[in-house]
């Protein structure tokens, strides 16, 4: 089995302290999205990630979020070893305030 560094980016999803709902861009490269931590916003909402650039890329997964009032944190811890991404991950929030990705 191979091991590689373990990474967290910076928070998507705020900008200046201030949350906003568009899409988020994230430079990450190949890579393996071990977990996915984030907190959120008053309405349920998703994080859902792609491969690639942009939603043209392949879907890799969908994280349903709760709403602040009930949870106020997510975090998932993906199996074995992470999903991966070939060319890199573009993250689309939803009613989420931030959500960093762990990846390695």
């Amino acid at each position: 089995m191979m091991q590689t560094d373990v990474l967290v980016t910076q928070p998507l999803g705020v900008t200046a302290g201030k949350p906003f709902k568009t899409q988020q861009a994230t430079v990450l490269g190949p890579c393996r999205i071990k977990a996915i931590y984030g907190t959120s916003d008053t309405a349920a909402g998703s994080v859902v990630l792609y491969d690639g650039s942009s939603t043209a890329g392949i879907p890799l997964c969908t994280v349903s979020t709760p709403k602040a009032v009930d949870q106020g944190t997510f975090y998932l811890l993906m199996p074995g070893q992470g999903i991966r991404a070939v060319t890199g991950v573009f993250a689309v929030l939803t009613n989420v305030d931030s959500a960093m990705l762990i990846y390695g």
